[in-house]
């Protein structure tokens, strides 16, 4: 009998060792060799030595060894890439130990995918992992697609934190949908700092600080974290004014506690590197970080002073230039970092809770200092969206229209869904049905066609936050956005979304007028458009701007839509077009006109 069961489990352990060994069908693609950059979080990709390194080939001779070696590790790199596939398979050589005493292996040397649904939403995939000369992820179960359409999702495929990636290949089923993303031109967030910022000790890529900030931010981010080597050098510095950032950040004080440098020391060090930085990139906000403390402190009298004396000197330092007349500069301190007893793995180094205070403090600090604030309703929270997938890109249009406006700055700018998009002008739309009262009348004025289709107002604030109205002067923002949100949310909702929209609009073009023209009226829903247009009308007066109620025209006497007028009962024909155009037209700027009165 025992002999039996012997033989039974031997048997079973050779097939599932066959089962193991078996090679399934993959279509490969290696992002190193791939036509255009699409690995994300490089500065110099052009540069570098080896494809996931992090700072330039040139560096190496200017650099301390300890942090050109630590420059191999991909902290902070990741692939973007859309795929319509229930399964991704990731597998790589990392050339370094795979784990450590106080950090997983899985942190050290994992690989980490998010995916991004229509809405902007964020989705975390869990893969089966094995690690050996190869590792290997397989990511299995995935719905393919979302409802809206069949070309698959955006994923984001973080790489490791502490080792150095040699190669590494991704593979889905042969004939999967499979598009390399490139890597985002946006100005990316820029952190220099010590372990903590690299990565250690979060579980696995994507929940280290820097990353999550990224998926909040929405914003391409730079990792110089450099462990135990954050140590505001001239040489790192003199390397980040080379970056074109959205904002500094620069968080070292935890490499910098005597007695590796004396407190009177590292306040020089503070001045002399926020000098440096402004010296070459005087608009670009610089974030000083204090030392986020030790979670032993309360009990520890001789750490409590420690963390407590540099934090003294770092207000020292950023009151000293303050005093100077320096702009721009910015300070998060411990207390808002707020990290408590449960939030580190060994004093210092940031659990995944611990991570989370530290993205979370980043976040609310940094959206203050870009004027980006969120609010409690969706209307309030900026994000992309991918709902039209089967007409149009949305990324590739928004990229389109910031290089469309460096080149050739709009008159007016007129913010919206697929009822501006579909009527005319440029960036072409895949449907135009309104093209010649577009030209006859809007492409005359300068106006340029900001409408996305699908677009909620919670996606136009994230293009507005995103550079579409940046480093041009318009003499006009023309806004009509709304109609998605019916289905979604209460007016209310609706209205304060409007409201934030229209300050940040503000914030970047003060000098132009903004005509909110009230959401169009659409089928079976004439009443309670009505009932909201009153309520944007309001607002509008309290925001001293312009209000249009452009749609009413587009009604019967009986206050339902006239059908003659629209194609599908929600967008305009050309004759709605040219209906619309004709009640705009004498709220539009003119060229040469300086101001409209709000």
């Amino acid at each position: 009998m025992k002999s039996n069961l012997l033989l039974f489990l031997l048997l079973s352990f050779l097939q599932a060792a066959a089962f193991s060994q078996e090679t399934k069908d993959y279509a490969w693609w290696n992002p190193a060799k791939n036509d255009f950059p699409v690995i994300e979080g490089q500065a110099w990709p052009k540069e570098v030595k080896e494809p996931y390194d992090r700072l330039p080939a040139r560096a190496e001779k200017t650099v301390r060894d300890h942090v050109w070696n630590l420059s191999h590790n991909s902290a902070g790199l990741l692939i973007r890439f859309m795929a319509s596939t229930a399964e991704i398979v990731v597998r790589f050589k990392a050339t370094g130990k795979l784990e450590m005493p106080h950090m997983p292996a899985t942190g050290v040397s994992g690989v980490d995918l998010y995916a991004i649904n229509s809405d902007g939403g964020w989705l975390w995939c869990a893969g089966k992992y094995s690690f050996g000369d190869t590792i290997q992820y397989n990511f299995s179960g995935l719905d393919p697609n979302d409802a809206y359409h069949n070309k698959g999702r955006e994923y984001q495929l973080y790489l490791p934190l502490y080792n150095t990636v040699s190669w590494l290949e991704i593979g889905v089923p042969p004939g999967t949908l499979f598009t390399p993303l490139p890597a985002r031109m946006e100005k990316p967030i820029v952190v220099y700092g010590t372990s903590i910022a690299q990565g250690g000790c979060a579980s696995r890529p994507g929940m280290a600080w820097p990353a999550i900030l990224g998926r909040k931010s929405g914003r391409p981010l730079v990792n110089l974290g450099f462990s135990g080597n954050g140590r505001l050098e001239n040489e790192l510095i003199a390397l980040m004014t080379e970056i074109d950032a959205k904002i500094y950040v620069l968080d070292c004080l935890p490499n910098l506690v005597p007695p590796g440098t004396a407190l009177e020391e590292t306040k020089k060090l503070i001045i002399r590197s926020v000098s440096q930085l402004q010296e070459k990139r005087a608009a670009v906000p610089i974030l000083l970080v204090e030392h986020c403390g030790y979670t032993d402190g309360s009990i520890n009298e001789r750490k409590r002073k420690t963390f407590t004396d540099i934090n003294l000197i770092m207000k020292q330092a950023f009151a000293e230039l303050q005093s100077k007349g320096v702009k721009n500069i910015y300070l998060l301190t411990m207390n808002e970092i707020n990290l408590d007893l449960d939030c580190t793995v060994d004093g210092i180094h940031a659990s995944d809770l611990g991570m989370l205070r530290y993205a979370d403090a980043y976040e609310k600090k940094i959206r203050s200092i870009l004027q980006e604030p969120v609010g409690i309703f969706s209307t309030t929270r900026p994000c992309i969206q991918y709902r039209d997938a089967n007409t149009y890109d949305w990324a590739t249009r928004h990229n389109e229209l910031v290089t469309l406006n460096k080149i050739t700055p709009p008159q007016i700018v007129f913010l919206g869904n697929s009822i501006t998009n579909y009527w005319g002008g440029q960036p072409e739309a895949p449907h135009s049905w309104g093209t010649d009262s577009w030209n006859e009348f809007l492409q005359p004025l300068g106006v340029r066609n900001f409408g996305f289709g699908w677009d909620r107002i919670e996606n136009v604030l994230w293009r507005v936050y995103h550079e579409e109205l940046d480093g041009y002067s318009a003499k006009q923002i023309m806004i009509m956005i709304g109609t998605n949100n019916l289905e979604l949310n209460s007016d209310k909702e609706i209205v304060e979304g409007l409201k934030m929209l229209v300050d940040a609009i503000k914030k970047r073009q003060p000098d132009a007028g903004i005509l909110l023209i009230g959401i169009l009226p659409r089928r079976d829903q004439e009443q309670r458009i009505a009932r909201l247009n009153n309520d944007i009308a309001k607002l509008s007066a309290g925001l001293h701007i312009v209000y249009a109620d452009a749609g009413k025209f587009l009604l019967k006497k009986e206050g339902k839509i006239n059908e003659s007028f629209f194609s599908d009962g929600l967008h305009p024909n050309a004759e709605g077009y040219q209906k619309l155009a004709l009640r705009l037209k004498p709220y539009l700027k003119t060229p040469g006109q300086n101001e409209l009165k709000n």
